[in-house]
Formats: C-alpha cells, structure tokens, sequence
C-alpha cells in the first residue's frame, strides 16, 4: 500500500511540476505576445499617421497634377514654337540655296547654262541627226547663194613676163602665151560705209515772155528743210532700233567715217521721223493686233531719266502684243494694267501671258481668255532641280508635251484640226499625269521653297496652262513674246534708262515697223528708205500700203559684173 501511494505522490509531484514548467512558458509566451502586441499597436499607430499623411497628400493631388498638366502643356507649346522655328529657318535655308544657285548660273554660268533651249532639248530625245544634217546642209547652201548676190568686183593679176624665164628652153617670159581663163581666187572683203555729199541742181527754164519760171522738183526730203537723206536717217534708226546702238557710239563711228555729227542732231533726227513717219504705221500695227483672235503678251521694265519725288530714277516698262507676223510695241510709265487694257479692252479671242496679274482686266469672261506659259512653269522647276532631284519627273513630262508639237510640225500639221486632235489624245493625257503629280507632291515639300513654289505656280494656274488642248492655235509656251523683248533688254544694256515717256514711246513706235519688217524677212534698212521719202505724202486712208508685210521693194538696177 505504501509503495503504491508514494508511487502516486511522485507522479502528482512530476506532473505539477511539468505543469509549473508549462505555465512558466506560458507566461514567458504571454510576455512575449504583449510585447509583440504592443509592437504591433506601435506600428498600428505609425501607420496610421502614415495613413494620414497619404491622406492629405491624396487631397493635394488635383492641384499638383493640374500644375504637372500646365508644365507638361508649356513644354508641348515650346516644343511647337521651335519646330516652327525649325520648319521656318528649312525653308529660309531652302530658298537661299535656290537663289544662290541661280546667281550662281547667271553670274559665273554660260548663257546656256541657265536653262537648256527646249528646241535642243527635242533634239535630244528625238535624236534627229538626219534632219540636223539636213538643215544644216540647207543653211550652208542659202549661205552660198546669198554671197552669190553680193556685188563683184574683177581683180587682174597679171603676171610680170619679164622677170620670167623658161627653165627648159630658156625663152623669155615675153613670148610666153596666155593659158585658159587663169586660176581664180574668191576673197571676202569689207568696204567700210562712206558719206557722200549730194549737189542736187535744180534746171530753172523761163517761157519767151518772161512772165513765168518753172523749176524741177528737188529730191524727196524725210524731214521739212534737213538736210541729212533717207539712206543716212534709215540707217540712223535701224542702228538704234535693230542693234540697239546708243547715240554716243554712233557719233563715234561717224567721226571715224569722216564726218562729224552731233548727238544732239541725231536725236532730233530720231524724233521728228518717228513722229511725223512712223508713228503712223506703228498705230496701225497695233490696231491690227488688237483685232486679231490669239495674241501673245509680256513686258519688261525700263529705267527713265526723269526722277521719282523719293530722288530715285524713274522706271518705265516696254509692252509687246504679238499677232501671227505682226509685232507691237508700247511704253508705260508703270506696270499696271492699264496698258493691256487699252490695247486689247473689249476684244474677244485668246492672250497667252504669264501669271502676272496686270493682265487681269484684260482677261475676263467678257473679253480674252487667258492661256498659260509652259516655259515658266518648267523654268521654276528647272530652278528647284538643285535642291530638288525629284523636279527632273516635271521637266520630263514637259519635254514629252514639246516632243507632241514637234511631230505635228514634222508631219505638217501644225494649227490645223488634225494638230488638236493629236494634242487631245496625246498631250491631254501627259498633262493629267503631270497634274496628278503634282497633287501627290503638294504636301512633300516647303510651301515657300523653290520646288513648293513651282509646285502652287503650276496647279494655281492650271487651267490657263491647258487651254492649248482647246485650241489647236494656241501655243503651249509665250516665248516668241519675251524673245521679242530681247532687243529692249540688250537696249537696256547699252542705254541705261531712256529720257522720258515721250522718247520712250516713240522708241516702242520705231521697234514695232522694224520687228514687224523682221518677222516678214524684210531687210528694214531698205525698207525705211524706200518709204521715208514718200509716206507722208501717201493717203492716210491707204496707209495699208505702206505696212511692212504689203510692201513691194523697188526694182533694183542690175549690178555690173
């Protein structure tokens, strides 16, 4: 009994003392969890000051994203001002490299250079060798016989017979004999002009009964009391109409030919025959222009003596209207379009120009319809080729257009029914390509560079530019009215400026007669004098007669041989 109720004493004792052993832990457990508790509160409390500081930075996020947007909007809106800057300064850029090269071409560049001729252009895709072979043959042959014409002079050279011997025999050159005609050489040889002073004698006969004298008439005068004659005053004015001589050069030649005559004179001569002779039939060219259906325009400026109330030189500008063989010419004190105006005002038919606005009035539902210039479409792309390789596609479409026009002048066609129905089916649809890339090119390049430029030129003035597919009269291109400004550019050149509107205009008066001789392949300066002496005693009713292109030369006297 007693080892069994200590047995069970021992095991009360050990199992107490395992459960003291396991509340000590438990408390050491509890300690722990309060610590870690109070841990626990500690951060509890640190997140939630955490919290509310996110809180409150939460309510200040509208205002710090709308100073964020406003920052964010500042920059895009720099960002802008320098790509404008940027696109502004490229196209600035782009224009002066187009104007340097330009300048480049005219100042250190071959007249050529500047743009090629469209003729030798043609020629090259044609590739008409044969036909350049042709013409050229043609030309050395109306050469030969042009020269054939000339006055001959027979020069002997005989031979002196007695220096001469005979090798063989030893006979004297006295008895040698006369061979053939001789060998004949051909020199071209230049007389100098020369002056000569005419003694008109005037018979005076008397009737028996002294009562009454007649005298012969006396030799035709140009101007009333001059003493200078037709040929003189012909060749003075073709001078400065033709080669574009001033007054000062020509006193220099004179005085080298031997007779002195001052400027002064020279310009009084000027004058008075333009007025009194000219004038005439320069009006009535130009009303003969006027009433014709197509007509080709353009103008060029022309420095004046007189001085603008700012102290500069005054500036005038030289007209010219052309129609069919007939060439016109007016001066202006400006460039406005009142000229135009007045010389083709209510009239109908078709004026090929340039995009110039001056013509405006002129061109109107009412009046002309405007034709566009091909050739300044292609002189604006051939500008931009430099900075602009893709320009070449244009300058390509165009030349196809002239190669059209030159198979219609090879087969003989030209201005007939035959000559629109080829540019319909030919020329019409190279210009709906040409169209189309432009269209497709517009938005590729700088509005204000120079492929921009010739891009807006040509599609703004689309509709003048393919009239000629209206019309088989109209021509593609206005060149034959800026090659008629030629001479007032070489004018220009050597002359400077011209006095005043009246001198200007009476030179606009002298170049239309002597263009319009020109385009008839009349030799002015025989022209002149032939009808100098005697149109102001024509009929102004019959004045006809006396244009250029109704002239018949007088018979010439045969020339000794």
């Amino acid at each position: 009994m007693n080892d069994g109720s200590t047995n069970g004493i021992d095991a009360l004792i050990e199992e107490n003392r395992i459960l003291r052993a396991e509340n000590a832990e438990l408390r050491l457990l509890n300690g722990e969890l309060r610590a870690e508790n109070a841990e626990l509160k500690e951060m509890f409390r640190a997140l939630a000051a955490e919290f509310s500081g996110l809180k409150a930075q939460v309510a200040t996020l509208p205002e710090e994203a709308k100073r964020q947007k406003q920052r964010a909007d500042a920059a895009e809106e720099m960002l802008r001002v320098l790509r404008a800057e940027r696109d502004e300064q490229a196209r600035v850029m782009a224009a002066m490299n187009g104007e340097l090269e330009a300048l480049k071409r005219q100042v250190f560049g071959k007249r050529s250079e500047k743009m090629p001729a469209m003729a030798r252009e043609v020629r090259t895709r044609t590739r008409d060798c044969a036909q350049a072979r042709l013409d050229a043959a043609r030309r050395r042959a109306e050469n030969r016989e042009a020269r054939k014409r000339l006055e001959t002079r027979r020069i002997e050279h005989p031979v002196d017979r007695s220096a001469q011997r005979c090798p063989k025999c030893g006979t004297s050159g006295t008895e040698f004999k006369t061979v053939g005609t001789g060998q004949q050489t051909e020199i071209w040889e230049y007389i100098p002009a020369r002056f000569e002073r005419q003694v008109h004698l005037q018979e005076t006969l008397a009737c028996p009964c002294g009562e009454h004298l007649v005298t012969a008439p006396g030799p035709a005068r140009v101007v009333d009391g001059g003493s200078y004659g037709p040929g003189f005053i012909s060749h003075l004015l073709v001078s400065k109409g033709c080669d574009s001589l001033p007054f000062y050069r020509m006193e220099r030649q004179f005085m080298r030919l031997g007779i002195p005559v001052a400027r002064a004179t020279m310009v009084r001569l000027f004058h008075t025959t333009v007025e009194t002779c000219l004038a005439p039939l320069a009006r009535r060219i130009l009303e003969l222009v006027r009433e014709s259906d197509l007509v080709l325009a353009d103008e060029t400026p022309m420095g004046m003596q007189r001085k603008e109330p700012t102290g500069k030189a005054g500036k005038g500008y030289v007209w010219t209207f052309i129609a069919k063989n007939l060439v016109a010419y007016r001066f202006s004190a400006t460039r406005s379009g009142e000229t135009p105006k007045e010389v083709l005002g209510g009239t109908a038919g078709t004026l090929v120009v340039d995009a110039y606005t001056g013509y405006n009035k002129t061109c109107s539902p009412e009046s002309r319809t405007r034709a566009g210039c091909l050739a300044h479409v292609r002189r604006k792309f051939f500008d931009a080729k430099t900075s602009a390789p893709e320009a070449q596609a244009a300058l390509d479409l165009i030349v196809e257009l002239y190669l059209v026009e030159h198979e219609a002048q090879e087969a003989g066609i030209t201005r007939t029914p035959t000559h629109l129905a080829l540019r319909k089916e030919r020329s019409a649809p190279i210009m709906a390509r040409f169209k189309a890339w432009l269209v497709a090119q517009q938005g590729r390049h700088l509005p204000k560079g120079p492929m921009g430029k010739a891009i807006t030129y040509a599609l703004d003035n689309w509709e003048p530019l393919t009239q000629f597919l209206l019309s088989e009269q109209t021509p593609l291109d206005n060149n034959r009215s800026e090659a008629a400004l030629r001479v007032v550019a070489l004018y220009r050149k050597n002359s400077l400026f011209v006095g005043n509107e009246e001198f200007g205009q009476n030179l606009a008066d002298l170049l239309t007669v002597l263009a319009t001789c020109t385009a008839h392949g009349i030799n002015p300066l025989a022209y002149l004098t032939d009808i100098l002496p005697r149109i102001q005693a024509h009929p102004a009713s019959r004045i006809d007669e006396l244009l250029p292109q109704n002239w018949i030369p007088p018979p010439q006297p045969a020339k000794q041989v």
